[in-house]
């Protein structure tokens, strides 16, 4: 028997992607979604890719999603830590930033208002993190940006392979990384043609939650400096990271290989391509899947990791229910898949 899902915040961008990919989901079956300003509205109304599903938006409040066996909130950031704990359900699964980060400091520096308290955190490829989602019942899924990031740096981190106070990131992102509203008065007014760069000089948000990450896996407690910039471009949905770092002296392109292969060959959303062949968004969209390039400048002493992924998929909605599949001891990849959409 199916379980009953309720996806808030389904008339956005992240929110819909879930309705998307949970309609093929064999053990999870939607039937509630939730909107603010779109309540009301049949959800094909704001979504006409889902035309077919026969559901029409409600309120978002916590009457509204109380009783299902799985909620996923899929609301601005600063709104699902503001249900605390009113949520009457068996898992629910945080798509917003509220329960990311485990320092107050930090939200109140990136995000401010009222902190949240932690949830277990959504990324399985990182060490140990697969296991804390087992059974786990409040999960915060990882931000696009800082999953495309994090998976460049894990393995090098983890095996103490760079100079940590040395990390800079660069990311080509989609619109739709900045949600349903922005996204389209950027595609009427300034994106097309078009890329800038925005949050500038270490403001983005994700920026604590990619260091809090890789003080995770760091093997030793290490300062850890990041500089991250993304670039919007003019695509509806992708992300592709370019991060690069200072090697420690006698590292060789060989042990930053063997790094990445030791930390992911066995993870079943990633992969490392062959030589020569650098990651592409198109060919990930879609897709849960995360396509990753490790390359050494030599003459720099710099590595260099490229990885692409869906913002929409692997840094949003799959991610959610890669999570949720581990927590409800499904097969991880139950409702995804690793195969882009052909152009």
């Amino acid at each position: 028997m199916s379980l009953r899902v309720a996806v808030a915040g389904a008339s956005g961008y992240a929110g819909g992607e879930l309705v998307r990919l949970l309609a093929g989901h064999p053990e999870l079956d939607v039937v509630t979604v939730t909107a603010n300003s779109n309540a009301g509205k049949p959800l094909d109304s704001v979504h006409p890719h889902l035309s077919g599903l026969g559901l029409t938006l409600r309120e978002t409040s916590a009457d509204t999603v109380n009783g299902h066996d799985v909620v996923f909130l899929a609301l601005p950031h600063g709104t699902s830590g503001q249900f605390g704990d009113a949520i009457d359900a068996g898992l629910v699964v945080d798509c917003g930033a509220d329960h990311r980060l485990t320092s107050e400091h930090d939200w109140a520096d990136y995000y401010g208002g009222d902190y949240s308290t932690p949830w277990v955190y959504g990324m399985p490829e990182l060490a140990h993190q697969r296991e804390l989602l087992r059974d786990a019942t409040r999960i915060a899924v990882p931000g696009c940006n800082a999953t495309a990031v994090t998976l460049g740096y894990a393995p090098l981190v983890q095996h103490d392979l760079i100079e940590m106070t040395d990390l800079v990131s660069v990311l080509a992102v989609g619109v739709s990384g900045a949600g349903r509203r922005a996204s389209e008065e950027l595609l009427a007014s300034e994106i097309l043609g078009n890329a800038t760069a925005y949050a500038v000089g270490g403001t983005h948000r994700h920026n604590p939650e990619i260091v809090q990450n890789l003080h995770l896996v760091a093997q030793t407690p290490a300062e850890i400096s990041l500089s991250f910039t993304p670039v919007l471009v003019p695509m509806s949905r992708g992300i592709l990271a370019t991060n690069t770092a200072t090697l420690r002296d006698g590292v060789t392109s060989e042990n930053i290989q063997s790094a990445f292969r030791e930390t992911f060959s066995h993870q079943r959303f990633i992969t490392l391509l062959p030589e020569g062949q650098q990651p592409r968004t198109a060919d990930v969209l879609g897709s849960n899947a995360a396509h990753i390039q490790v390359a050494v400048d030599e003459r720099a002493r710099r590595a260099v990791i490229t990885v692409a992924i869906d913002n929409l998929g692997k840094g949003t909605a799959g991610a959610a229910i890669q999570s949720t599949n581990i927590a409800l001891g499904f097969e991880e990849v139950l409702g995804l898949t690793s195969i882009g959409v052909a152009p």
